[in-house]
């Protein structure tokens, strides 16, 4: 063939491709040739519908050059990829992404790491291109898949396996950016992604020797920004942040399917137990997802704990451990939120209460659970009683016991946390819900089954319900008593009061306090003592209301019984005594009129004339409590109620005690040797307190004296006939069975 012939070829071919091939040096060391690549930008623009002529071209060579192991010409390939990407925005570069696509995926299937972070490189600066027209047929599960096994590289070489993840990670950063914004890509929230997704984020957040690292609440990196220089190789740093970012674009929608795999790679990788990485783990997530979706959270982790109800205890406590800590960083939240429900419009009311969405499940579906669990963890703790009965595996039991006892402490710490950051209206019900779980003789419970458990069971449960109302109540400052102690509430309540158990009258009475004093004044009390000033402590009070006046109408009778009744308890110690002196205190300077100041002088001196008369055998560090309490009582009433009169007998009445009955008075009787008398002295009216001394110094147009000779007598309810008898068949039973019925009927 003439030699002119084949020198016309050369020009025969596309000016697309001779372009393209210009763009390559011959030595490929001296990288892409700048003026030759402005002459190929300038063509494609010129002429977009050549772009995917263009994309083609270079795959085509792109591809022959990896498998020919021509490094330095794939590098200058992917860079011209990546400049005309950024120059050319127009329909015709949907088929050249396909194309540039392709590529990424040939040098991420490689297995040379370089090429591998070149291809992430380039996906991620695609990434960040904002396209004027969504793309209805791309998908992009090969790059989540395959970012995802990067994330996981177990390379032999530290440095190369640090560069494989970061690679790994921040091509996951790119997908994310690239899809969440884009409504026709919302399949990037599938379970199957997510299932790739967050694991491999929290893979290399779990190699972090210092977890301090982890779990704070800094801004996350979104809307395209890169990551800090100085922290981008440091896989645990950019894992964070990248799981920050997604978090942070989760839509309502899409919450259970970015939790979910969180729970399961815990779960996986055994986490829970030490759970200081899962805590790091949700305190991301909390301070990371929008605010108004934070029950969605807390309703995933409490779905979880159902799962493991039956789990060891070390997992369900640190399982438990997290919800807490998802509750507190929503509670903290819930400020704020509510700040924004706040209407514009001036013409609609004020006092609206606007909703508290970081609680989303009902309040009530969270308690039940916990309170589920907390039953649960008790019949696990006294089911294995009967196997205890051996020497050989009471070491076994008693550590089995010990663990549970950290799995009911951490459900008591978040349901007292929980209900102590709702508003007083929905604290109010949760308060009533917990009272109506707690088993209380004589009366129905059938959210506990008690013969089941036993006696030992139910007290168990009764002291950690009760514990977890002390939490609830704590700060609890209700306007009026009404609607803090309901009757449906109060009743029970005043029936544990008077169960033959010292500690579960503490209890009852400490929820009393929390209710009952609403300007804190408890802590100037400082125990049971002769207060000397009263007027220097300087209690906060205020002029008692009409719905409390009603108040003590109604239901002052059943305050003063139960404080009667729980004062000569045989088994009653100091901090029994110390907590009814604190009652009848918070109950003078809350809750007193004239009427109740007659009522609450006739109750001590009614408790004064029981310890006197004995008739029911009490022993006598009980005899002698009582009327500590009596005289610490009185002094304290009259100082608060400003009657010289008064305050000159107490004082008398005092300090005829201090010299003659030291036993009589609580600075002595409460020390661990006081010496106690055989019996009381009872012709010595001088050691004991008038009601006649009295009634003359409180005479006058204020005070109806005339009630003073009226004697107190405790109106005893059937309730609490019925609840002592119960008890008492219950302790002559044998074990842990149940009552006799027939010393039921006998007792009755």
């Amino acid at each position: 063939m003439p030699a002119g012939v084949c020198g016309c070829c050369g020009p025969l071919r596309p000016r697309y491709k001779r372009l393209v091939d210009n763009i390559f040096p011959e030595d490929p060391k001296d990288g892409l040739s700048k003026s030759d690549m402005e002459k190929l930008t300038f063509y494609a623009v010129s002429a977009p519908e050549k772009l995917d002529r263009i994309g083609a071209y270079l795959a085509e060579r792109l591809s022959r050059d990896v498998v020919r192991h021509r490094y330095g010409n794939v590098v200058i390939a992917m860079e011209a990829l990546d400049q005309l990407l950024m120059a050319c925005h127009s329909q015709s570069i949907k088929p050249f992404v396909e194309s540039f696509l392709h590529m990424v995926a040939k040098l991420l299937e490689s297995r040379e790491p370089d090429l591998q972070v070149l291809g992430t490189n380039s996906f991620v600066k695609f990434a960040n291109i904002e396209e004027d027209t969504p793309s209805y047929h791309r998908r992009y599960d090969f790059f989540v898949s395959q970012f995802s096994a990067m994330c996981h590289s177990m390379h032999e070489e530290p440095e190369t396996r640090s560069r494989i993840r970061v690679a790994g990670i921040r091509g996951l950063q790119g997908v994310v950016r690239k899809t969440v914004n884009d409504e026709l890509q919302a399949i990037i929230w599938e379970p199957q992604h997510m299932d790739k997704l967050i694991p491999s984020m929290l893979f290399n957040m779990q190699d972090a020797q210092d977890l301090d690292r982890v779990g704070h609440p800094a801004s996350p990196s979104v809307g395209g920004q890169e990551p800090d220089p100085d922290h981008q190789e440091d896989p645990v740093v950019l894992a964070e942040s990248c799981f920050r970012e997604l978090l942070g674009r989760a839509a309502y929608g899409n919450m259970n399917n970015a939790v979910r795999p969180v729970l399961v790679h815990l779960d996986n990788h055994h986490l829970w137990d030490p759970n200081e990485f899962a805590v790091s783990c949700f305190r991301i997530i909390m301070y990371s997802i929008q605010a108004q979706h934070s029950h969605h959270v807390i309703q995933q982790v409490l779905n979880h704990l159902d799962t493991h109800g039956r789990n060891t205890p070390r997992v369900r406590a640190g399982i438990v451990q997290v919800l807490l800590e998802t509750v507190a960083i929503a509670a903290k939240g819930s400020v704020g939120l509510t700040q924004e429900f706040k209407r514009p419009n001036p013409f609609e009311p004020e006092c609206q209460t606007p909703t508290n969405l970081w609680l989303g499940p009902t309040v009530l579906e969270v308690f039940n659970t916990l309170l589920k669990h907390l039953r649960i963890s008790v019949d696990l703790e006294l089911g294995e009683g009967p196997r205890r009965a051996s020497a050989a595996s009471a070491s076994s039991g008693r550590f089995k016991e010990s663990e549970e006892r950290i799995v009911q402490n951490a459900i008591i710490q978040t349901i007292g946390f929980f209900g102590g950051n709702l508003p007083d209206y929905q604290r109010a019900e949760v308060m009533m819900f917990i009272m109506g779980k707690i088993p209380v003789y004589g009366t129905p419970c059938h959210s506990m089954d008690t013969v089941r458990i036993g006696h030992q069971g139910t007290k168990r449960i009764q002291t950690m319900l009760l514990s977890s109302l002390i939490m609830v109540t704590s700060g609890f400052k209700s306007k009026t008593m009404v609607a803090a102690l309901p009757p449906p509430f109060l009743e029970p309540l005043f029936s544990i009061s008077l169960m033959e158990d010292s500690e579960l009258r503490q209890l009852v009475l400490e929820i009393l306090h929390n209710i009952i004093d609403r300007h804190d004044n408890r802590a100037k009390l400082r125990g049971i003592r002769i207060i000397p000033n009263v007027a220097a402590l300087k209690f906060k009070r205020e002029k008692i209301s009409k719905q409390d006046v009603a108040f003590m109408k109604k239901h002052g009778q059943q305050l003063y019984r139960h404080i009667y009744l729980g004062s000569k308890e045989e088994d009653n110690v100091h901090k029994n005594y110390e907590l009814l002196f604190t009652t009848l205190a918070v109950l003078t300077i809350e809750l007193t009129n004239e009427e109740v100041v007659i009522d609450l002088i006739r109750l001590a001196i009614a408790l004064q004339d029981m310890a006197l008369a004995n008739e029911e055998s009490m022993p006598m560090v009980i005899r002698c409590g009582i009327m500590a309490l009596v005289a610490a009582y009185l002094n304290f009433l009259s100082q608060m109620i400003a009657n010289p009169s008064f305050c000159q007998h107490v004082n008398k009445v005092v300090e005829l005690r201090s010299l003659d009955a030291p036993h009589l008075l609580p600075e002595h009787i409460f020390k661990d040797k006081c010496p106690l008398p055989d019996s009381l002295d009872k012709e010595d009216r001088s050691l004991y307190f008038q009601t006649l001394d009295i009634a003359e110094c409180l005479a006058g147009p204020t005070y109806s004296v005339d009630r003073l000779s009226i004697s107190y007598v405790p109106q005893v309810t059937v309730l609490y006939t019925v609840g002592k008898i119960l008890h008492k068949c219950k302790q002559s039973s044998r074990g842990n069975q149940s009552p006799d019925p027939w010393l039921i009927n006998r007792s009755l």
